[in-house]
């Protein structure tokens, strides 16, 4: 298979392939590999690369799930798997191997994702731009190498976009899908909480917010990607309200019925927004007004907004805490002055002053927006927001190698405004690549659903895409 023919197929043209036995997956994940070699190379986007052992995996690989046996990636963000170390950015962390799988690790097997490597992130998965140092530089951005590839699944959203896979892992604890999603102009969707297993090792991430998905070329992909992965773990904390039927059957519907979409043109405490995002959500409203769709300007329900900030900021610096002193308990060393870089130490000591009631006082913080967001959403069936606040920031904006924590959370807060309020009321969410600027620099809109009504999502993007097509926008190598 040449690369330009690999290259326009989504992940559901390759399974259907597969089906006729046009090819095979041997074939695939050969031409997977090869781009990755180069490709990713280039883009810095990969970590523990598996090349002629996936490539002897798909040569016997057994057709199965709704994926039948296509290239995937797996994101370095601790999801266990007994064939990938994983580092989670950190040098802390580097080459920690698994004894078992991940259930979400397992479903994906299940539906005919065949991994071949990991996906490059920043420290501990908590800056929306991926440029960790264990990674060896940082991540780029394919349609403008001087602009960060997004965070945390920063490597996963330019595999994607430069599409060495057509559909990778990703997980979202405050926009990590959405974020380099949005930057890299592929389509991603944060599920609800409790739509995706985190078991069997955990039940939950950072209070709640945290949840795995994909990142993917066509919204038909991600449908197909979260039916293969939703679905109730026993013994989880949190459970999504249940499917009412298989979400690849709603994105081939056509005709939707009229909904009620609110548009937000403004963020909390007045944050500005350049005119790029703010252009795209007019393209995205224009877009669903002449679909049918009831387009009402309306602005953001009152919450504190600096209160949430130091809230996530409190749980994030708590999970530093217990990943590194976990980390040091296991290997019996004390902490060295290079094991972490300046901010994420910074975070460190910040959550080793924490106290018990502060950390109970955000994860209520988490629940009171969830109350607010959902009182809300009782006039609306979706909201239409800017994805980020500007353009793509420019690498090295967001370093982790100065500054103070909380510093960053704050500036991280003023880009991208619109998604970590998402992850702390639970509800789904996704990034639409639908506007671009001149200089083909993505400008992302997001949907915002009601809590456990990714069927909505995944229907009306569905919609826009067939309205505006995004898949055959491809940036050049």
């Amino acid at each position: 298979m040449q690369h330009d023919e690999y290259e326009s197929l989504d992940g559901l043209d390759m399974a259907a392939r597969l089906q006729s036995g046009e090819i095979s997956s041997g074939e695939l994940m050969r031409c997977a590999v090869e781009l990755a070699r180069s490709r990713g190379k280039t883009l810095n986007a990969l970590r523990y690369e598996q090349y002629e052992t996936s490539i002897e995996l798909a040569n016997t690989w057994l057709q199965r799930g709704a994926f039948g046996g296509i290239p995937f990636l797996l994101k370095d963000s601790g999801l266990p798997s007994t064939r990938f170390p994983s580092s989670v950015g950190s040098r802390l962390l580097n080459d920690t191997t698994y004894e078992c799988n991940g259930t979400l690790t397992d479903r994906f097997e299940q539906a005919g994702l065949i991994a071949f490597a990991r996906t490059t992130v920043p420290e501990f998965c908590m800056v929306a731009t991926t440029e960790a140092v264990v990674n060896g530089g940082p991540t780029l951005n394919p349609w403008d190498r001087s602009r960060s590839a997004g965070g945390s699944s920063g490597g996963a959203a330019a595999a994607v976009a430069a599409r060495i896979v057509p559909v990778a892992h990703g997980s979202d604890g405050g926009g990590s899908i959405r974020i380099p999603a949005a930057c890299c102009g592929v389509y991603g969707l944060k599920a609800s909480r409790g739509r995706v297993p985190m078991g069997p090792l955990r039940g939950e991430g950072w209070g709640g917010m945290a949840t795995d998905g994909v990142l993917s070329v066509t919204v038909r992909d991600t449908a197909a990607a979260m039916d293969a992965i939703s679905g109730y773990e026993p013994g989880a904390p949190y459970a999504a309200p249940p499917k009412t039927g298989a979400y690849l059957d709603v994105v081939a519907e056509s005709a939707i019925k009229p909904l009620r979409i609110a548009v937000w043109r403004s963020a909390w405490n007045d944050i500005a927004i350049s005119s790029e995002p703010l252009h795209a959500v007019q393209h995205s409203a224009d877009l669903l007004r002449s679909l049918g769709h009831t387009v009402i300007d309306s602005a953001p329900p009152a919450i504190d907004y600096d209160a949430f900030v130091l809230a996530h900021a409190c749980i994030l610096a708590s999970n530093i805490v217990l990943a590194v002193d976990t980390r040091l308990a296991l290997t019996g060393k004390a902490l060295q002055s290079d094991d972490l870089e300046p901010i994420m130490l910074s975070g460190y000591e910040q959550g080793k002053r924490l106290m018990a009631k502060e950390y109970i006082a955000s994860v209520n913080r988490l629940h009171a927006i969830g109350r607010a967001m959902e009182a809300y959403m009782s006039d609306f069936d979706l909201i239409l927001t800017p994805a980020l606040t500007e353009l793509p920031v420019k690498l090295g904006e967001l370093s982790t190698q100065r500054g103070e924590f909380l510093d960053l959370r704050k500036r991280v807060s003023r880009y991208a405004t619109f998604m970590a309020a998402f992850n702390a009321s639970g509800q789904p969410a996704a990034s639409l690549p639908l506007f671009a600027t001149a200089e083909g620099v993505p400008v992302a809109t997001q949907l915002v659903g009601r809590f456990g009504r990714e069927d909505m999502i995944l229907s009306v993007s569905a919609q826009l895409e067939r309205a505006a097509p995004w898949r055959q926008r491809k940036p050049a190598f």
